[in-house]
């Protein structure tokens, strides 16, 4: 069990670390994709590399299915608490890339996982906030205010959905509670000029041409089948509405 709390740790200290987040989307013409959350933390690795290259630290470049990690440790699994066994089991669907590499100066984490539908991308990134906030018995809360994910799991005041009917893609938050979340938000404190100084960026490959979006931030490629959307992190948290967006595509 080291090797995965080890991980999911290190995980949790790069979210209180400057960097850059990305939600990435690649969605067939059935409503079937792949969803990769991806950080990127170049930036502290530029930081630390020079000392991790005299400690004589190894590249690390390496993929960690949490299926297959948690069938093999299916016993040592069993000894946990109900509560987290659950939270193990919801990481089944995903695994994790990890490259680091101090000569390149890269530090980057990709968690990924496949969808059927593109209304299983709501219980995907709850089941990703689990993994960011995952730190063995006694993890922490969804609500702890150190996770900036705490605003972002479907629970403390808002609730993020997706659908894709007919032509039309929609990703939206609801604020359910606004007094609920602008609290939790405010309780950041310190985190708060990390997170200033970090990006949120939608990437949405479409299986057809965009024929138009609703943001009018939204950047299209070449051939007018990605969008990407780019906002700073803390202004996204405080305003989780600013990436809102409906994007229609061209008929087949």
């Amino acid at each position: 069990m080291k090797q995965l709390f080890f991980t999911l740790t290190f995980v949790t200290i790069l979210l209180l670390t400057s960097c850059q987040f990305s939600e990435n989307i690649y969605m067939q013409e059935d409503g079937s994709g792949k969803m990769t959350f991806s950080m990127d933390a170049s930036e502290l690795m530029k930081m630390a590399g020079d000392e991790m290259s005299k400690d004589g630290e190894k590249s690390i470049d390496s993929i960690l299915y949490f299926k297959d990690f948690l069938e093999a440790k299916k016993d040592s699994i069993s000894k946990l608490s109900q509560e987290e066994q659950e939270k193990l089991k919801n990481l089944e669907a995903f695994g994790m890339h990890m490259v680091m590499d101090s000569k390149e100066q890269t530090m980057k984490f990709d968690l990924f996982s496949d969808f059927n539908s593109i209304s299983e991308l709501d219980d995907l990134f709850k089941a990703m906030n689990n993994v960011s906030n995952f730190q063995g018995e006694g993890g922490v809360d969804t609500k702890d205010t150190s996770n900036p994910f705490s605003a972002m799991a479907n629970a403390n005041g808002s609730e993020l959905t997706y659908s894709l009917k007919g032509n039309l893609f929609k990703r939206e938050t609801v604020m359910k509670d606004q007094e609920v979340y602008k609290t939790l938000v405010d309780s950041m404190g310190d985190l708060t000029p990390i997170l200033a100084s970090s990006t949120y960026k939608l990437n949405y490959h479409f299986p057809r041409k965009i024929k138009s979006a609703s943001h009018e931030d939204a950047l299209f490629s070449e051939d007018k089948k990605t969008m990407t959307l780019e906002f700073n992190f803390m202004d996204y948290l405080k305003n989780p509405e600013l990436l809102n967006v409906e994007v229609e595509l061209e008929d087949e």
